[in-house]
C-alpha cells in the first residue's frame, strides 16, 4: 500500500465582528484553536487521500480551503475549495471539504472566524535501491 502525506500549512486570515456571551480569541489564539480541531480528522483525510492513490498513483498537490467558523456555536461551515490556488485534482479537494465541513471550535467564540487553509499532499519518495548483490 503506498504511504502518503499531507501538512497543513497555513493560516491565511481571520476576520471579526463584535459579539457577546462566548469566548474572544485574538487572531492567533483563534488559528491556533481552529487548527487544533482541522488535526482532529487528519486520519481520515489521509485515509481518503489514499484511496485515491489506489486509482491514481502520483497523484498531490495543495488544496486550499476557504471556510467561516459560526459565532456562538463555532461551527465551521461553507467550506469551498480555492481553485485558483489549487492544484491538486478535484477529488483531492473533496476529501477535504467533506472532513471538515461541520466540525465546531470548542468553546465557541463570540467572533465571526474566516478563514484559509493550505493542504500540500504528496507521497514520500521511492526507498532508494538495494545495494547490488555480491557476486
Amino acid at each position: 500500500m503506498n504511504k502518503s502525506s499531507y501538512s497543513i500549512l497555513s493560516l491565511v486570515a481571520f476576520a471579526s465582528l463584535t459579539g457577546c456571551g462566548f469566548a474572544v480569541r485574538s487572531p492567533e489564539m483563534y488559528r491556533d484553536d481552529t487548527q487544533k480541531v482541522l488535526e482532529t480528522k487528519s486520519a481520515d483525510i489521509k485515509a481518503c487521500y489514499d484511496g485515491i492513490l489506489q486509482g491514481k498513483p502520483g497523484v498531490g498537490g495543495r488544496v486550499t480551503v476557504k471556510f467561516e467558523v459560526e459565532p456562538d456555536t463555532g461551527k465551521i461551515k461553507n467550506v469551498t475549495v480555492d481553485q485558483p490556488n489549487s492544484n491538486a485534482p478535484p477529488e483531492v479537494g473533496d476529501c477535504v471539504k467533506r472532513s471538515i465541513e461541520g466540525l465546531a471550535i470548542s468553546p465557541p467564540d463570540a467572533n465571526l472566524g474566516q478563514a484559509a487553509f493550505v493542504y500540500e499532499f504528496s507521497q514520500p519518495p521511492p526507498p532508494p535501491a538495494p545495494p547490488p548483490a555480491k557476486t
